[in-house]
């Protein structure tokens, strides 16, 4: 019998007897290798139960015990992080250093959280007014939740959870059922770093999970990323619902390539943004935009590359791994089906990929697609696998408008050695995060992570600043030591002096 994945709530796991559960596969075999308890209306109040009952300590622990129980949360995860690449490699399905880099990108996050003392400080005014002080101060939220994908079944979660902890809330977490193990090795992580129970929850399930954190009137915010559909359900629902919401959306992410370009550099990048981690990465390059008349010779050094692309299981020396389920390998493969109907050239077909690995692995091999038209649905619509697409323009101009009037604006690259197109170009674009000569532009944790237009629901983006601005609220105070002098009735409103 199939191994029972079920929720963490209050400090242990619970729900292994829950009537509902969906499978979980390993992408390189096919093989089922466990289920996973799918959350009922109950669980989530019960977790919410659980953090709602540990905040009321957790806000008034002190910042300095906070930050010790978190670093102590980054040294343990430091040392253990292959193991926990390992089970993202098995549910995912990504390559072993894939995984890694994945952890580390999160533990950023948490690095940045340990310094939250000076994140949370406020301002003070001696003297506003006649012997009248004024200062702020931040205060936590209260219950919040966090509603992530699969693609990043560690990094994600990390860019909410150690900033929303360090600033004094409690935490629930939702994770993809297509691989939540993570999820719950780092809950016991967090028992083990010391943090008291019911601070962090994870409640794994499906959209009946994520409409009751959606309800529940006692979570004050979410934060959720993965397709915009389900990102506007989830701002549209969730601000109904009185909630702070951050919704990170779809993308279709851009590389504008100048005749100037280093192609060499160029086609190394478009290939290790395109198809890492299988295309399966909302910042991929899944479009280059070729100022001609760079195209042939571009199109020529990427092919040469992808040729020696090694696919197969990610535990193994290869290069790119399967795709998660069989029915996403199946909509990806469907992608290219289109892409030929409409008459886009095939360059480089991935469907026939021979990859090392299991028959019965999801396997789709880094796909190339050349003359793509802005109305084929290979160029509209965001993949999510190894397809990328050649774009032809014949200026700066017409690549520029290319990019600002697709719907997305997550992120966005340029390849040049002109330091004044570069600088055009990064004043000039509609998209959230601009790279120059940098194909993958995800910011440092200290800055803040989101994108433009139809890729991001919410005024926020992700952890840096704007982060602890979303999980806490400004509070202003105005105090005065009242003496003898200051009393006596007075309607007037109080000026100041």
């Amino acid at each position: 019998m199939a191994k029972v994945i079920g929720h963490w709530i209050n400090g242990q796991e619970v729900g292994l007897d829950a009537k509902e559960t969906k499978p979980i596969f390993n992408p390189a075999t096919g093989e089922e290798t466990a289920q996973v308890a799918m959350a009922t209306l109950n669980d989530v109040d019960l977790a919410t139960q659980a953090a709602e009952k540990a905040f009321s300590q957790w806000r008034n622990t002190s910042i300095a015990k906070r930050t010790q129980i978190i670093f102590k949360f980054r040294e343990l995860l430091e040392a253990k992080k292959p193991e926990l690449a390992k089970i993202i490699t098995s549910e995912h399905g990504k390559v072993l250093s894939d995984a890694l880099g994945e952890i580390t990108r999160g533990q950023e996050v948490v690095e940045f959280a340990s310094g939250v003392g000076h994140l949370l400080k406020g301002f003070h005014t001696e003297n506003a007014s006649s012997e009248v002080d004024v200062y702020s101060i931040r205060q936590p939220l209260g219950v919040v939740a966090g509603i992530t994908p699969f693609n990043f079944p560690a990094m994600v979660p990390m860019w909410f959870f150690p900033v929303a902890i360090a600033a004094g809330n409690c935490f629930i977490l939702k994770p993809s059922e297509k691989d939540p193990s993570s999820a719950m090795w780092l809950a016991r992580l967090w028992q083990e770093a010391g943090l008291p129970d019911g601070v962090f929850n994870v409640v794994n399930g499906d959209k009946v999970a994520v409409d009751g954190i959606l309800e529940h009137k006692k979570i004050k915010s979410v934060s959720f990323v993965g397709s915009t559909d389900i990102a506007k359900y989830v701002y549209e629902n969730g601000t109904k619902n009185g909630k702070r919401v951050q919704a990170l959306g779809g993308a279709k992410n851009h590389m504008l390539v100048l005749p100037d370009a280093d192609l060499d550099l160029t086609a190394d990048a478009a290939v290790n943004a395109g198809f890492g981690s299988a295309g399966e990465r909302c910042m991929a390059i899944s479009v280059i935009v070729a100022v001609e008349p760079v195209a042939d010779e571009l199109i020529s050094r990427i092919k040469s590359r992808m040729g020696a692309i090694k696919v197969g299981d990610g535990t193994k020396a290869c290069d790119m791994g399967p795709l998660v389920t069989k029915e996403h390998r199946n909509k990806v493969a469907g992608y290219v089906d289109a892409g030929e109907a409409a008459g886009a050239k095939l360059v480089v077909d991935g469907r026939a990929v021979n990859p090392d690995g299991a028959p019965g692995g999801y396997w789709l091999g880094p796909t190339l697609f050349d003359e793509v038209s802005s109305n084929m649905s290979i160029y509209t619509d965001e993949i999510f696998g190894p397809v990328l697409s050649v774009v032809r323009v014949k200026t700066y101009e017409e690549g520029i408008k290319l990019i600002n009037d697709h719907p997305y604006g997550n992120g966005t690259a340029i390849f040049t050695n002109d330091g004044g197109a570069a600088r055009r170009f990064q004043n000039e674009i509609e998209v959230g995060m601009v790279g120059i000569n940098v194909p993958i532009p995800v910011p440092v944790a200290y800055y803040s992570f989101g994108g433009w237009k139809s890729s991001l629901f919410g005024d926020h983006h992700a952890h840096g600043v704007e982060g602890i601005n979303f999980f806490t609220r400004g509070k202003v105070v105005t105090q005065r030591w009242l003496d003898p002098s200051h009393g006596g009735i007075n309607l007037g409103f109080p000026q100041n002096n």
